[in-house]
C-alpha cells in the first residue's frame, strides 16, 4: 500500500546550513517573538501623572509677622555670637517647600540642624553641614530659643 505523502521528497533531508548566517540559539529565536512596548515611556508617563504633589501654602499676614520675628531673633543671636552650636537649645527645625522638578506643586520637608548664617542678599538660610534653604520657601522655624519670646 502506497500512501501519497505531501513533501515526501524533502521530508528526510537534513536542514540546509547557511554559510552567511550562523544558527540562532533558542534564546535569540524567542526574542524575535517576545512582546514589545509600542509606546516607549507610556508606563512612566502614567506613573508620573498619578504621582501627587502638594500645593504651596501661602501664609497669612500674622504667620509672616511671626516668621519675621523668628528670623530677627535668630539674626540677633548670630550677630551677637550668643549662638553656640554645642548648645542643643540652639538647634532649629525648619519646615520648607521643595518645588517639584517635573510638575506643578511640590512637597514639604523638615530639616533639623544649626544655622551657620542668614544670607540676606540671596535670601538663603545657610545651615551647618552645607544645607541651603531659600527663605521664601520657609513656612515655619521651631526652636527652643523662641519659647521665651513667642
Amino acid at each position: 500500500m502506497t500512501e501519497c505523502i505531501k513533501y515526501s521528497d524533502i521530508i528526510n533531508k537534513s536542514r540546509p546550513v547557511s554559510y552567511r548566517h550562523k544558527k540562532m540559539s533558542n534564546y535569540e529565536r524567542a526574542a524575535q517573538f517576545s512582546p514589545f512596548a509600542a509606546l516607549t515611556g507610556y508606563d512612566d508617563a502614567i506613573v508620573e501623572t498619578a504621582r501627587l504633589t502638594d500645593s504651596r501654602i501661602e501664609p497669612d499676614e500674622a504667620a509672616i509677622n511671626i516668621l519675621n520675628e523668628k528670623f530677627a531673633i535668630l539674626r540677633e543671636m548670630l550677630n551677637n555670637k550668643t549662638y553656640d552650636v554645642s548648645d542643643t537649645s540652639c538647634k532649629v527645625t525648619v519646615t520648607y517647600f521643595v518645588q517639584d522638578e517635573l510638575k506643578e506643586g511640590g512637597h514639604y520637608e523638615r530639616y533639623s540642624g544649626y544655622v551657620r548664617t542668614i544670607d540676606d542678599y540671596d535670601r538663603i538660610l545657610i545651615m551647618h553641614g552645607g544645607k541651603n534653604i531659600k527663605i521664601v520657601d520657609i513656612i515655619d522655624i521651631i526652636a527652643d530659643i523662641y519659647s521665651d519670646v513667642l
